[in-house]
């Protein structure tokens, strides 16, 4: 990973200024002196944590993590237990890259930009564009590589992103917003979506009272992508993690089971140290369906 400087920071927002767009009326925006400034007028300060906000007043009222959830994400992904995960998101973005040098790559639902900068780490001269709807999301993803731009922004409205100008984007454990998406890649470009099997975390669910993967989840996301997207090759990353009491109490707390963390406490502390849990996720590549009308 390499992180960004104060300067860095708007540099890379500066670098994919002319991909995003307004969030208001849709037009370019253009970086002069940390503002993100449409044609219109409308604008968008840099903050000095260096990240944008593309939320306007009729965003909704989703939040996204919280720093404490993403603090925990954090100290988990240091530990390197989903490095494989990375690397097949990583591999998969270079098998799948279009012909041409100039490539831009989303991650909607960034986090803490761990996968993208590691994706990006394989592209040099790649630009990056973090997306989350969580400010504490953007604060951490603009530390968390030199070529990736962190924007809050709320996907459900829309990525904020001009028409067909990405190369690749990004889902990983994350909602996804396929429409916009599929209006948001260039021609060639590649869509990777990563969710969990129900294997995954498994052996965690009944000790801890965990949320369960939906089983019927292949069969939504095969339905959502419909019309829209052809899955180009799809590969499963599985394998098992020896975890201490530590690493569990992290993986609670940094995902949809992190409201029941502190019920979980004294549960954790009963289970055996280390304890095997299976690492489970489908790795998926999508190409976008022609549109209606072109070949």
């Amino acid at each position: 990973m390499s992180p960004a400087s104060p300067i860095a920071e708007e540099s890379a927002l500066a670098a994919v200024a002319e991909v995003l767009r307004c969030p208001v009326c849709g037009r370019g925006l253009v970086c002069v002196d940390r503002v993100l400034r449409c044609e219109l007028g409308h604008s968008f300060d840099i903050a000095r944590q260096g990240y944008v906000s593309l939320l306007t007043a009729a965003a909704g009222k989703l939040a996204g993590d919280t720093a404490e959830m993403l603090d925990a994400r954090a100290a988990f992904q240091s530990t390197g237990f989903f490095e494989p995960i990375a690397a097949a998101i990583a591999e998969a973005a270079v098998v799948s890259r279009p012909p041409g040098g100039d490539e831009v790559i989303a991650d909607i639902g960034a986090g803490t930009g761990y996968y993208l900068a590691r994706v990006l780490n394989g592209f040099p001269a790649a630009r990056g564009i973090a997306v989350d709807i969580a400010k504490p999301a953007g604060r951490r993803c603009a530390r968390a590589h030199r070529r990736a731009a962190a924007v809050v922004a709320d996907v459900w409205r829309g990525l904020p992103v001009r028409d067909h100008t990405l190369t690749a984007a990004l889902s990983v454990f994350a909602p996804r917003n396929p429409e916009s998406v599929a209006r948001s890649l260039a021609p060639g470009g590649r869509y990777l979506v990563v969710t969990p099997t129900v294997r995954h975390l498994g052996e965690l669910i009944g000790p801890l009272g965990m949320v369960t993967v939906d089983p019927d989840k292949e069969r939504r996301l095969a339905e959502s992508m419909s019309g829209l997207f052809t899955r180009l090759d799809s590969s499963m990353v599985e394998y098992s993690m020896s975890l201490t009491r530590a690493d569990i109490a992290r993986l609670v707390a940094m995902g949809p089971s992190a409201h029941h963390a502190a019920a979980a406490g004294d549960r954790i502390d009963r289970l055996p140290e280390p304890f095997e849990v299976t690492a489970s996720v489908t790795v998926g590549t999508y190409a976008a369906a022609p549109e209606p009308g072109r070949d």
